[in-house]
């Protein structure tokens, strides 16, 4: 099968590898749809932080954001699987550690984490072997799109629930990227008034297009009370900012990754009595943001900018925006 490899920092290809095997709780899915993000980008830069803490290294097959078909059952899965459209969770715990045990296997040491860590191939690729239990169905309801959104949906989901936003709050999120982006869909769906803060003009004429109540850069910022403060952005700066903007008593919500340490002051988030919480991964959240995307309380198509194949990607990937591409931040492709 054709599959994307990352040989060393700025080089990928497309190669003829070899096709997964279904092992035992295994299954193999054609991949239909997916999709690419910062991490699949940093991984191509040689930024990655997990390319220097030994938890990866080149070659590396990307992909982690995806929905396929499945094609083929190990042993002992049941064989209504096959056919079943799906998508799947990124954080492949070991099963027996006592985090695992706990239903905390997204933060299990020892987790491999698919297209990122420990070797486990993405599915940025015509096939992907997966274990059946990280699998979840899509509804007839969710298409191929939406589908190949479910995994950055989950992130924004969780983040969302966990800003505690009521009808009515008002809730800033910093950074209009893709998992800003769909932050600020899942608060609005929860009812609260939403607002985006950004650098680039671009992004913030593009998060207006879609209907929040404003989109500021950080001078023209009104002076508001912010019920949640959710940082979706990787400037070291920000996670600070979120705590001197939020109001006492509420919450940050820290979802974003800066590639440098961030500095908070403690006695800020303590004389504030303010609630902070940190998200790693999609898994607690890929079952509602289906629900979600199936229910239509969210639609996060829009996001989309262009949709390529295998063969474009090595350029997408290096920066260059297809002909024809929307406005939106997000790359599909389409292996097969």
């Amino acid at each position: 099968m054709r599959a994307l490899v990352i040989t060393g920092p700025h080089h990928a290809e497309v190669r003829d590898v070899a096709p997964p095997e279904a092992a035992a709780g295994e299954v193999v899915i054609d991949v239909q749809r997916a999709g690419i993000c910062g991490t699949d980008i940093e991984f191509f830069t040689g930024e990655m932080q997990y390319l220097h803490t030994g938890h990866a290294e080149y070659p590396i097959r990307i992909g982690h954001e995806w929905m396929g078909t499945v094609a083929a059952t190990g042993d002992g899965v049941d064989p209504s699987w096959l056919g079943a459209r799906v998508t799947g969770d990124t954080m492949l715990g070991c099963g027996v550690c006592r985090r695992c045990v706990q239903g905390l296997q997204h933060v299990c040491e020892f987790r491999t984490e698919v297209g990122i860590r420990g070797g486990r191939p993405g599915a940025l690729a015509q096939q992907l072997a997966m274990p059946v239990k990280a699998l979840h169905r899509l509804t007839d309801s969710v298409d191929d799109a939406s589908g190949a959104l479910v995994e950055p949906g989950g992130n924004a989901f969780r983040a969302v629930e966990a800003a505690n936003l009521k009808p009515g709050d008002r809730c800033l999120v910093l950074g209009p990227g893709t998992i800003g982006l769909l932050c600020a869909m899942f608060a609005r769906a929860a009812g609260a008034e939403v607002h985006l803060l950004g650098r680039s003009e671009r992004s913030l004429a593009f998060a207006r297009t879609l209907g929040f109540d404003g989109g500021w850069s950080e001078s023209d910022l009104p002076d508001r009370p912010w019920d949640a403060v959710i940082d979706a952005s990787n400037a070291p700066q920000l996670p600070a900012k979120a705590v001197e903007l939020v109001e006492p008593g509420k919450r940050v919500v820290y979802v974003g990754l800066a590639g440098t340490p961030s500095l908070i002051d403690t006695r800020a988030l303590a004389l504030k009595d303010v609630t902070a919480v940190g998200i790693l991964s999609a898994s607690p959240g890929l079952a509602g943001t289906i629900a979600a995307y199936a229910d239509r309380l969210v639609d996060p198509r829009p996001l989309i900018a262009a949709t390529v194949t295998l063969d474009e990607l090595p350029a997408v990937l290096a920066g260059q925006r297809p002909d024809g591409a929307g406005r939106g931040p997000k790359f599909h492709i389409v292996p097969r």
